[in-house]
This record gives structure tokens, C-alpha cells and sequence, in this order.
């Protein structure tokens, strides 16, 4: 199949579901009109893979390249440019011998633009497990937003009572050395402040690095879920009660 073909789409807002298995892979595009919703070409019995609760949220500023590292991990293929598409994948990955299905939903519109779409924003940060926020290297406005983004996703999540949200920071553009904005020491010490492990690729040239990111940021939602499905300390219950009282308390004002 020539996914450049596939992929050259009318600049308008479309949901992309793309589901790969070790022999097929199976693209449907839809209009967007509303929340992600199960693809209809999903037989029953793999509807349990899109049940699973591991879903990854793709984040970053326009023409970074958030797109493009996605479906090079879908198809180990580079595709430069895209349309105006909103976008669902379902994918397998093999980790330590297991297979393991999740979820990745690559929003058409950056971040920087959804924050004044709160009920939007809210829906994708409470789908996700774990996060890729991404920025150029060659665009310096966007590796800027990063903090800003792990800063509200954050916020929302321990809204809810929930810590410690897994979260990967990516440099894309690695091979355009010479439009560089950004050194890698500064993407490093961002991590470090963070507390986010930090990578930099290129979509165009490495697909080996990103499925080292997307299989380092499986393994910590793997932990985050573990530590999540322990029972809860006093601390952890009474923020978890606060979380709640709060909530009540402003849907009535």
C-alpha cells in the first residue's frame, strides 16, 4: 500500500483510524464530529485491544512533526507533509515477549490552540494515560510550550487525585542541524526539571529511536498503573476526597 497516496488529503478536519497487525494494515478516514469513537471496520473480537486502557495523547505546536513520528512508528515509513486530520491509532508492540495493544489519538490542532478549548482539552487529558509533547528543534517558540503543557496537564490530572502522570518530552527535526534553535542540553535540562525523560529523533531519518520512546513511555504507564492499582495511603485518600468535595462544589456555583 502507498501511504503517500493515502495521505494526501484535503485540508479539512478528519478522523484517521490506522490499525496494523504483523500482516495488514487497515486505514479508514472519516469526517470529525465528535469525540474518538470505536472505528466501524473493528471486528468484535478485537474490540477488547480498544477497550484496554493504555492510551497515549500526542501533543506538540504546529508543523513539529507530531504526526510524522506517530506513522513512522505505525509504518516505519516518513511521510513529510499531511492535511488537517484528527487521528486514532490502534497498535501492537511486542516488550519483553508480550504483546501489547494500546491507543494513540494524534489531535489535528496543537496544543497552544486548545487550551482555549476547555471542554475539548479536558476529554483528551482525561483519555490519557501517558503523553508525547513534542517540539522542533529549529522552532524555538514551540520547545517553550513544552513547560507550559506539562504544567496544565499536570494541573488537570491532580485535579482528579492522580500523581506523578506519565509524560515523555521529544525534540523532532534532529537531522536539520543546520537550523537548529535549540541544543540538545537545553531539551535535557528541561527533562531533568521536569522529571520527564527527554529524547530527540528524527522522524525522517531514525525510526529505531522513536520506538525506543514509545516503548520507554509504555513501560512507565505499565508502572504508573501498577503503583495506581495499590491501595491508596491516608494521604492518597483524603486528596482523593478533596478532589471530589471540591468538584461538587463547583458544579453547583
Amino acid at each position: 500500500m502507498d501511504l503517500r497516496n493515502t495521505l494526501q488529503l484535503p485540508r479539512q478536519k478528519l478522523l484517521m483510524h490506522i490499525h496494523v497487525t504483523p500482516h495488514t494494515t487497515t486505514i479508514q478516514l472519516l469526517p470529525a464530529t465528535g469525540p474518538p469513537a470505536v472505528p466501524a471496520y473493528i471486528h468484535v473480537e478485537e474490540f477488547n485491544a480498544l477497550k484496554m486502557d493504555t492510551n497515549i495523547l500526542v501533543l506538540g505546536a504546529d508543523n513539529v512533526g507530531k504526526t510524522a513520528i506517530t506513522v513512522r512508528l505505525l509504518t516505519r515509513r516518513f511521510i513529510g507533509e499531511y492535511g488537517d486530520m484528527e487521528s486514532i491509532y490502534c497498535y501492537k508492540v511486542i516488550i519483553d515477549g508480550r504483546e501489547i495493544p494500546f491507543n494513540i489519538w494524534d489531535p489535528a490542532y496543537s496544543q497552544e490552540s486548545v487550551l482555549c478549548q476547555s471542554s475539548v482539552q479536558e476529554k483528551q487529558i482525561l483519555w490519557a494515560d501517558g503523553f508525547v509533547l513534542v517540539y522542533s528543534i529549529c522552532d524555538r517558540a514551540s520547545f517553550n510550550a513544552v513547560a507550559r503543557q506539562i504544567h496544565h496537564i499536570r494541573s488537570t490530572k491532580d485535579s482528579l487525585g492522580v500523581e506523578k502522570v506519565p509524560i515523555v518530552i521529544v525534540g523532532n527535526k534532529r537531522d536539520l542541524q543546520h537550523c537548529r534553535e535549540v541544543s540538545s542540553e537545553e531539551g535535557r535540562l528541561l527533562g531533568l526539571a521536569t522529571d520527564c525523560p527527554f529524547y530527540e529523533v528524527s522522524a525522517a531519518e531514525n525510526y529505531q529511536s522513536i520506538l525506543t520512546m514509545f516503548h520507554g513511555l509504555i513501560n512507565r504507564v505499565k508502572e504508573y498503573k501498577c503503583a495506581v492499582r495499590r491501595p491508596a495511603g491516608i494521604k492518597g485518600i483524603v486528596k482523593s476526597m478533596s478532589a471530589v468535595f471540591t468538584r461538587k462544589q463547583t458544579d453547583s456555583l
